[in-house]
C-alpha cells in the first residue's frame, strides 16, 4: 500500500484524506502514509460532502482514498459519490484511490480515480520506511463540532507513538496473546489511538468492527466478543444505554466468559449504565475503566488502571503516572486538597498532547492555551472526591448556575437516568427570568403502560432529581422526545438542544451531518 501511494506521487509531508468504511484497507492506508512520512486526515465516512470538502481544502490534500459503498446496517451508503460531490470545489486532489466494498461500479473520472485493488497489482511488496523526526507531523484530525473553518488537530510521531502504547498497557493491562476489541470508528481519535496506534505498537492483536451494534440484533456485540474470546472490551456509553433500552434477553444468551477488562469512552458513564455494563457484561468480575481524554491529548489522561487502581461509578479516576491534572478556579487559582470542584488543566506537557492546528497556530494558542498562562485548559470542569478520584462534570458550557449555583448537566442526566422509564437524557441551561438558568431536560422513554402517562413519568423524574442532588436542581422543562441529536460517533450535540430550549433556532447550524437529523424538527415542534 505504501508503494501505491509513492507510485501515485505521494511523499514524505503530503497529505492524505481517508473517507472509508471500518474495512482493513483503512487501517491499512493509514500505517501505509506512516511509514512514508505522508500525513493522513481521516475523515469519518458519514460526514457530507460540504464538510469533506472543508477538510479536504483544509490540509491542502493531494489524494483522497475511499471506497465504493459502505455497509451500515441494513443500509448501504455511496461513499464514491459523496468524494465526488466535494471534489467539485476541491482543487488540491490528484488521485483518488477507490477500495472495492459493495462491488459497485461508481463513475470513475478518467486520470484521477483509480481502483485500489488494480494499483496493488502493479507494486512490490517491500518498501523501506522513511526516516522522521520525532516531531515530524503524523497527521490531522478534525474535530467534531467546530464551526465555521475546520479546526485540524496536529498529532507528530515520537510523543504520539511513546503515549499511545504507553497508555493501552497499562490502562488495559493488555496481556500477549489477548484479543482487544475497541467498537470505535477509526474516523475519531479513539480509533486512531486504540484500534491502531496504541495496540499494533504493544504487539496487541486488536479486533476492527464494521458494523452497528443494533445489526442484526442488539446481540451483535456479544455474539462477537464469544465468537472471538474478546478479553478487552472498550466501547462508549451510548452504546451501553442503547443496548440496555433493548432488555436483558439479548445478553443471556452468550457466556462473555472471556472477558477481563471492560472500557468506557467519550462522556462520562452515567452510574445506571455504569452498573448495568459491569454486573450484566463484566459479571462483575471485570474491572471497569472510564477513560478520560481528548483529540487534543491524543491518548487517555484520566482514568483506572485495570485491576490496579479502585474503581468508583462515574468517576475517570486518577491521572495516569505523569499527568498532572489540576484544579482551578475561574481567575486560575490552583485548588489544593480534595472535596474540591472546578475547571480542569494540565500542568505539564506530556508526550502525545497536540501540536498545533493545522495551518493556524495562533487558533491552537488561542483556543488550548491562553485561558490560564502556563496551563492547558480542557474546556471541562471536574470534581476531586475525598479520595483523590477525578470526576468530570461536563463541558464548562455544560455547567449551569441556577441561583448563583454550579450544577454540571452531567450530574442532572445522571440522577435523570436513575429512572427506569428513561432511556436516555440531555440537559441544558435555559434563560430563567427569576433563577438567572432554569434546566431544561429532553427525555426518551421506554413506552408507557396503561397507568402511566408523560404527567406521571416527569413527576417521578423530579422526584429523582430532588432526591439525588436537591431541590436547587429541580428540573424546570422535561420534553419527551423519540431521539437527541447525535453526530455518527453518538455523542449528544447539546448546543442544538442549548439553542432549541432558548428560542435560538434560527442559529442551529449544519445539522446534515447527524445520525438522523428529523429529530431536530420533531424537537422543535414538541419544545415546551
Amino acid at each position: 500500500m505504501a508503494n501505491v501511494l509513492k507510485n501515485n506521487g505521494i511523499g514524505k509531508g503530503d497529505r492524505v484524506c481517508l473517507y472509508m468504511p471500518m474495512i482493513p484497507e483503512l487501517a491499512i492506508s493509514v500505517l501505509a502514509c506512516a511509514r512514508i512520512g505522508a500525513i493522513h486526515s481521516v475523515i469519518f465516512a458519514g460526514f457530507s460532502a460540504q464538510s469533506l470538502a472543508d477538510r479536504i481544502n483544509d490540509a491542502q490534500a493531494k489524494m483522497v482514498i475511499t471506497s465504493d459503498g459502505i455497509n451500515r446496517g441494513a443500509k448501504q451508503i455511496p461513499a464514491k459519490r459523496v468524494v465526488d460531490e466535494a471534489l467539485e470545489s476541491c482543487t488540491s486532489v490528484q488521485t483518488v484511490l477507490v477500495a472495492n466494498c459493495c462491488g459497485w461500479e461508481p463513475n470513475m473520472q478518467q486520470g484521477r480515480d483509480k481502483w485500489l485493488n488494480d494499483e496493488l497489482k502493479n507494486v512490490s511488496s517491500t518498501c523501506p520506511p522513511e526516516p522522521m523526526d520525532s516531531e515530524d507531523m503524523l497527521f490531522i484530525l478534525y474535530t467534531s463540532g467546530s464551526t465555521g473553518k475546520p479546526k485540524g488537530v496536529v498529532h507528530t510521531c515520537g510523543g504520539y507513538m511513546v503515549y499511545t502504547a504507553y497508555s493501552f498497557q497499562n490502562v488495559f493491562q493488555y496481556n500477549e496473546s489477548d484479543i482487544y476489541w475497541c467498537t470505535a470508528d477509526i474516523g475519531w481519535i479513539t480509533g486512531h489511538s486504540y484500534i491502531i496506534y496504541g495496540p499494533l505498537l504493544s504487539g496487541a492483536t486488536t479486533l476492527m468492527f464494521e458494523g452497528i451494534p443494533t445489526y442484526p440484533d442488539p446481540a451483535r456485540f456479544w455474539a462477537v466478543i464469544d465468537k472471538h474470546g474478546v478479553n478487552q472490551f472498550y466501547t462508549a456509553p451510548t452504546a451501553i444505554r442503547s443496548l440496555m433500552a433493548e432488555g436483558i434477553d439479548h445478553v443471556l444468551s452468550y457466556s462473555l466468559d472471556s472477558l477481563k477488562v471492560l472500557g468506557s469512552v467519550g462522556e462520562p458513564i452515567n452510574e445506571e449504565a455504569w452498573h448495568w455494563y459491569h454486573t450484566h457484561i463484566g459479571k462483575t468480575k471485570c474491572p471497569l475503566v472510564d477513560t478520560w481524554w481528548q483529540t487534543e491529548t491524543g491518548g487517555i489522561l484520566i482514568s483506572g488502571l485495570a485491576g490496579i487502581s479502585p474503581l468508583k461509578p462515574a468517576h475517570a479516576g486518577q491521572p495516569l503516572p505523569g499527568i498532572q491534572p489540576v484544579l482551578l478556579t475561574p481567575d486560575g487559582q490552583e485548588m489544593e486538597g480534595n472535596n474540591v470542584e472546578g475547571l480542569l488543566c494540565i500542568k505539564f506537557p506530556w508526550p502525545s498532547m497536540l501540536r498545533t492546528t493545522y495551518g493556524d497556530h495562533e487558533r491552537c494558542r488561542q483556543t488550548y492555551f491562553s485561558a490560564f498562562k502556563n496551563y492547558y485548559f480542557t474546556g471541562d470542569g471536574a470534581k476531586r472526591n475525598a479520595d483523590g478520584l477525578y470526576r468530570i462534570i461536563g463541558r464548562v458550557d455544560d455547567v449551569m448556575n441556577i441561583s448563583g449555583h454550579r450544577i454540571g448537566t452531567a450530574e442532572v442526566e445522571n440522577a435523570i437516568n436513575h429512572n427506569l422509564k428513561v432511556v436516555e437524557s440531555a440537559v441544558v441551561g435555559y434563560p430563567h427570568h427569576i433563577k438567572g438558568q432554569g434546566i431544561y431536560v429532553y427525555v426518551i422513554c421506554h413506552p408507557f403502560t396503561e397507568d402511566e402517562n408523560e404527567d406521571v413519568v416527569r413527576d417521578q423524574i423530579i422526584e429523582t432529581v430532588v432526591h439525588e442532588i436537591g431541590k436547587i436542581a429541580r428540573p424546570d422543562k422535561i420534553q419527551f422526545v423519540r431521539g437527541l441529536p447525535k453526530t455518527r460517533s453518538g455523542k449528544i450535540m447539546r448546543r442544538i438542544l442549548r439553542k432549541i430550549a432558548e428560542d435560538d433556532t434560527a442559529n442551529l447550524g449544519d445539522t446534515s451531518t447527524l445520525l438522523d437529523p428529523t429529530v431536530v424538527e420533531d424537537i422543535i415542534n414538541g419544545k415546551l
